[in-house]
């Protein structure tokens, strides 16, 4: 899929990973269009965000700062203009290089030196934004919020024009663990067919009364055939392991998982295997190719140094080209972030 060349794109992430921690804070500035009857000329404002993400909730709430020192129209007199608000904030599915918000919320204004009808006094504000990301945690942040006052009768506005870095910081609570079951007691170990090896090791627990055993309780002739069995190879498995964002890394949760396959393939020789990696849709075709080329190499050297020849372990890398689910969502990115391996003899 072909994108415009971003930097922050190829630098990372998803905002809808922000979510994921506890808190947002955004400082800003921006610049202010007066409308109405506040005589006031447009201005440039300052100020800060803050974002609390760990409710179940449809809005997120949020304080907001603003200040400004404006100065009144065709006048040498100059006023300073403070403005807070709590807001309730809608991010929505991330479209690609950006995550789209909406916000409504009410706060309060006062200015110092009020001329031509100017008072302190309640507003509504309302605006939609973007956040484009830099990483999981820092975004740039654009908005524009349209704020409506009652001044002595009058309604008077204000079109603000913001922009801000985001960093989203200290992760959410985690839900209580479920108690642990007490645990069961067990039933006394026996020796059912009374052949000298306890029932919990013995594999041939029917064994005929008199017949000599070893010692996991089979007919010494038996015992050879099931020692034949065991030395038998595992069944033919395939590999299939999610990576992190941005990572070429096998977590310690997926290693299991490539020890195992590379224990079928070290018994297994008539079989060789392709390494296919992948990718999501965040950032450049070329970024993502040379990325799920090197979550293909890493698991391929992982499998060659559990003792597999090299020869019979090839790479490929397919990039964001062939994703398995949405790249719309967190958990269809984290599904295509992944690698494949194919069999053939």
């Amino acid at each position: 899929m072909k994108k415009l060349l971003l930097i922050p794109a190829i630098l990372a992430g998803s905002m809808a990973f922000a979510q994921d921690y506890k808190y947002e804070i955004t400082p800003v500035v921006g610049y202010n269009v007066a409308e109405g009857n506040i005589e006031i000329d447009n201005q440039t404002l300052y100020g800060a965000e803050l974002q609390y993400n760990d409710v179940n909730t449809f809005l997120k709430p949020e304080l907001s700062v603003l200040y400004t020192d404006a100065d009144y129209d065709n006048s040498t007199i100059s006023t300073d203009i403070y403005r807070i608000a709590i807001n309730g904030v809608k991010e929505f599915s991330s479209m690609g290089i950006f995550t789209p918000l909406a916000k409504i919320g009410v706060g309060y204004e006062t200015i110092d030196t009020r001329l031509a009808g100017n008072r302190d006094g309640m507003f509504l504000n309302a605006g939609v934004g973007a956040k484009i990301p830099f990483s999981d945690a820092i975004a740039l942040k654009l908005e524009a919020l349209y704020m409506l006052k009652n001044n002595h009768s009058n309604m008077d506005s204000n079109l603000a024009l913001l922009a801000g870095l985001n960093f989203a910081f200290g992760p959410k609570s985690q839900p209580q663990p479920e108690p642990t079951p007490a645990p069961q007691q067990k039933p006394v170990d026996g020796d059912d067919d009374k052949d000298g090896v306890l029932n919990s090791v013995d594999k041939c627990p029917n064994t005929k009364a008199g017949a000599k055993v070893d010692a996991n309780g089979c007919e010494i002739a038996l015992a050879k055939v099931i020692e034949t069995q065991a030395k038998a190879c595992p069944p033919k498995i395939n590999l299939h392991i999610n990576f992190k964002f941005d990572s070429a890394v096998i977590d310690e949760e997926s290693k299991p998982r490539v020890v195992k396959f590379s224990e079928f393939l070290k018994c297994s020789k008539e079989y060789k295997a392709e390494i296919i990696g992948h990718t999501d849709s965040v950032g450049t075709d070329a970024y993502n190719q040379k990325l799920s080329q090197r979550r293909a190499d890493a698991v391929r050297n992982e499998i060659v140094k559990d003792g597999v020849d090299a020869n019979r372990v090839t790479t490929s890398a397919k990039g964001e080209s062939e994703p398995i689910a949405t790249n719309k969502t967190r958990e269809g990115r984290a599904e295509n972030r992944r690698i494949e391996a194919q069999l053939s003899k």
